[in-house]
């Protein structure tokens, strides 16, 4: 009876320890989550602040840094609950490296996305509205994530590129600088009097609003084509006017070509048949 008694204390003593060990662990751990949460949070919420003072980093980049933080402190907490627990967290880390390994080659075209994304909003070459020629495809930017770039073509059409794709080609962007030269090749007749056509380019150019004066218009005859003598015309102006006063213009100058009697040819052969006796 006394030896029964004796184990039945010797099992509530280990009972006892365990549980005390356990409980110990548990207050341990459960205070490391709150303390944990609480800091990645706070530390989210600091470079959050932090980043929105840089008016140079694209929004988009701001919460992702952010994000980012709070899921490093996050991870930190976990593998600190872990430990708390006796788990080797030296093994477990290895394990995660190997398998982080392994999902980044399965996923090296993804992360090679993300990291252009990073990169364009980084030093941001393109920017939401602007209009640009990037991959082939050439509209006005509608969105840049870390995965992909968005574009709305003329037709507006919605096209996705992978970031990848855009930072590793040559980006053409269309609204990047304020002013714009517009140039055009305007064909005139051999007959015609050259000097005079000029006059009336340069006077439909001088009754657009929308040219500059600064740097100077520039009409000049460049050519002698095969059907046409060739007169260049390079006018400055606002990006933002370019397309629409590049085609008033191409129409005005025609119609005040016309007016004035001087003739813009169309490509012709003159045939010599030879007739043998």
């Amino acid at each position: 009876m006394d030896k029964l008694q004796e184990g039945a204390n010797g099992v509530a003593d280990q009972v006892l320890a365990a549980a005390t060990t356990w409980g110990m662990s548990v207050v341990g751990a459960v205070l490391i989550l709150v303390v944990g949460f609480l800091a990645a949070g706070w530390l989210s919420r600091a470079v959050g602040r932090t980043l929105d003072r840089m008016d140079r980093l694209d929004l988009t980049l701001r919460r992702f840094a952010a994000s980012l933080v709070r899921y490093l402190v996050l991870i930190i907490t976990g593998l600190a609950v872990l430990a708390q627990f006796g788990v080797q967290t030296a093994s477990l880390i290895t394990v995660l490296g190997a398998a982080g390994l392994a999902i980044g080659l399965a996923l090296q075209g993804t992360l090679s996305s993300v990291a252009a994304g990073v990169m364009l909003l980084l030093f941001r070459p393109i920017r939401v509205g602007h209009v640009v020629d990037v991959a082939g495809h050439m509209g006005t930017v509608r969105a840049i994530t870390l995965f992909v770039t968005e574009l709305d073509t003329l037709d507006n059409v919605r096209v996705v590129i992978p970031n990848a794709q855009v930072w590793g080609a040559a980006v053409i962007n269309f609204s990047i600088n304020d002013t714009r030269r517009c140039d055009m090749v305007i064909g005139v007749g051999y007959e015609d009097d050259i000097e005079q056509a000029m006059v009336v380019i340069r006077g439909v150019i001088e009754a657009d609003a929308r040219h500059m004066g600064e740097p100077a218009p520039f009409v000049a005859v460049t050519g002698l084509g095969d059907n046409a003598v060739d007169i260049t015309v390079r006018v400055w102006c606002a990006a933002s006017d370019y397309f629409a006063m590049r085609v008033d213009l191409f129409k005005n100058i025609k119609l005040a070509l016309d007016a004035a009697g001087i003739s813009i040819p169309y490509p012709q052969r003159t045939v010599h048949l030879v007739k043998e006796d």
